[in-house]
């Protein structure tokens, strides 16, 4: 699996630094990549992940359906949440050195 990223050159919304896509290179998933991932900027200068999620009406009131659960270990999604910061940190890093 690896991390692709789309700045947001447009810093609109602000804090948002990118979307983010999964790419999956083996297995079941091979070929297929799993989007609505995004980098934020925390006002305390720390990173969080927001995962794909799809907003609904019920009684006029919206609420949001998470498509990336556990499905039993709790831990996982900070797992992966920490897997995208570091890549992204990663990302980062090559793109100032590549100026």
């Amino acid at each position: 699996m690896t991390v692709h990223f789309f700045p947001n050159d447009k810093g609109n919304p602000p804090g948002k630094l990118a979307d983010a896509e999964l790419h999956f290179a083996e297995g079941p998933l091979d070929g297929l990549k799993l989007a609505g991932f995004a980098v934020w900027e925390r006002r305390n200068g720390g990173r969080n992940v927001t995962f794909p999620a799809r907003q609904y009406s019920v009684n006029g009131e919206r609420r949001s359906f998470a498509l990336l659960r556990s499905t039993g270990d709790s831990a996982a999604q900070d797992r992966l949440r920490d897997l995208i910061i570091e890549a992204y940190r990663e990302h980062e890093e090559a793109m100032a050195e590549a100026v």
